[in-house]
């Protein structure tokens, strides 16, 4: 949970991904319309991983980031604890990227983002983050 904290107070706007995912790249390329340069973590890349580690910082699997996600989808939009146990729960994980912060907020996976968008409320968020100079 702490890696997902950092990336996301660290930068204005991050997307946690995989990149064989579709509507992880129907998120990045959304912001790339918009002028938009997230943060991208891809949770599937070896190479990432190893760059995280870089300069002393500690070794973080991507099942742990991921968890994390999948943590603070549920708490978000079932407004309860994530249990392990739980098996109404196993649909979710899919859902757990994309997964997009901005402003260190969690915004949501891509029905969130493409909501915020088509409501008008997405690019205020991405100005009032520091992503957006309109």
């Amino acid at each position: 949970m702490e890696k997902v904290e950092k990336l996301a107070t660290e930068n204005a706007v991050v997307v946690f991904s995989k990149s064989g995912c579709c509507m992880c790249h129907v998120v990045k390329r959304l912001f790339s319309s918009l002028g938009v340069l997230p943060t991208v973590y891809e949770l599937d890349d070896p190479e990432q991983q190893s760059d995280a580690t870089a300069g002393g910082g500690a070794a973080v699997a991507a099942e742990d980031v991921e968890k994390a996600l999948l943590m603070r989808l549920v708490q978000q939009q079932l407004g309860r604890e994530y249990d392990d146990h739980d098996q109404s729960l196993l649909q979710l994980q899919a859902a757990a990227v994309p997964s997009v912060y901005v402003g260190g907020n969690l915004l949501g996976g891509l029905d969130h983002v493409m909501a915020a968008h088509i409501n008008g409320t997405l690019v205020p968020q991405l100005k009032e983050a520091g992503a957006l100079c309109l």
